[in-house]
C-alpha cells in the first residue's frame, strides 16, 4: 500500500489525494486501508519516515566504511553515489514540509528526521579529530547542518531541472567544498580551488533556483 500510496501522492500532490484513490491503486478495499492506518495523513506520514529513514541509512552506511578515521573526499563519494535523488520522491517530500509548516505536530516528526540525519552524519565527522573540518563550520554539529543544507538547495535545483546527474555532481562539489580546504584534501578553510569544472562540462556556479 505504501508503495501505491507513494506513486499516487507524487502525482497528485497531498490533499489532493482520496482514501479510494489509494485504494485502488493498491487493490486494496477501505476495510483493508482502515485495518492499517486510521486516516489517509497516518498512511502520509508513515510514507514519509520510510523514505527519511532510507536516507538517514544510507548515509549512514556511505560514512561507517571508513573504519575508525575519516576520508572526507572517499566519504563524500560513497555519500552522493548512493544518497536517494528522486523527483517523486522530493515530490512528496516537499508536500510534507509544506504540511508541516502549518501545523506545530507534523512539524515535529520532520524536526527529528532532520535531527537524527545531522547527528549521523555529526557523529562520523568527529572521527577525523580536530582541525580535519575548516574552522569557519565551528566543528562537526555545525558541518552537519551544513551538510543538510547543501542537500536541501542541491534537490530544490533537481525538482525543477530533474537532473539527477547534474544533481550528484553538485553536491559532491558542495560537500567537498564545505568539508575541505576547497582541493580535496581536509584542511582549515583553505583557499578555494580556481576554474572547478561544473558537472555539464563548462565552469561556474551552480544556477540559482
Amino acid at each position: 500500500m505504501l508503495d501505491a500510496a507513494f506513486a499516487v501522492f507524487a502525482t497528485k500532490g497531498f490533499g489532493r489525494v482520496s482514501i479510494e484513490e489509494v485504494c485502488e491503486a493498491a487493490g486494496y478495499s477501505r476495510g483493508a486501508f482502515y485495518s492499517n492506518f486510521a486516516t489517509l495523513d497516518e498512511l502520509f506520514f508513515a510514507l514519509y519516515r520510510e523514505r527519511a529513514d532510507l536516507i538517514a541509512s544510507q548515509v549512514t552506511e556511505a560514512l561507517a566504511q571508513d573504519g575508525p578515521g575519516l576520508d572526507v573526499p572517499a566519504s563524500v563519494d560513497r555519500v552522493t553515489e548512493v544518497l536517494l535523488l528522486d523527483v517523486d520522491w522530493l515530490l512528496v517530500k516537499t508536500d510534507f514540509l509544506v504540511h508541516a509548516a502549518r501545523d506545530p505536530a507534523v512539524a515535529e516528526v520532520l524536526l527529528d528526521h532532520r535531527a537524527r540525519l545531522r547527528e549521523a552524519v555529526a557523529d562520523r565527522l568527529r572521527a577525523g579529530g580536530p582541525g580535519a573540518l575548516p574552522a569557519v563550520l565551528g566543528g562537526a554539529d555545525g558541518a552537519a547542518h551544513a551538510v543538510v543544507a547543501a542537500y536541501d538547495g542541491v534537490t530544490t535545483q533537481l525538482l525543477l531541472d530533474k537532473d539527477v546527474d547534474a544533481a550528484r555532481g553538485w553536491l559532491k562539489q558542495l560537500l567537498t567544498a564545505l568539508l575541505t580546504d576547497g582541493t580535496g584534501a581536509p584542511g582549515h578553510g583553505g583557499t578555494p580551488a580556481r576554474d572547478r569544472r561544473t558537472p555539464g562540462g563548462g565552469t561556474g556556479t551552480p544556477d540559482e533556483s
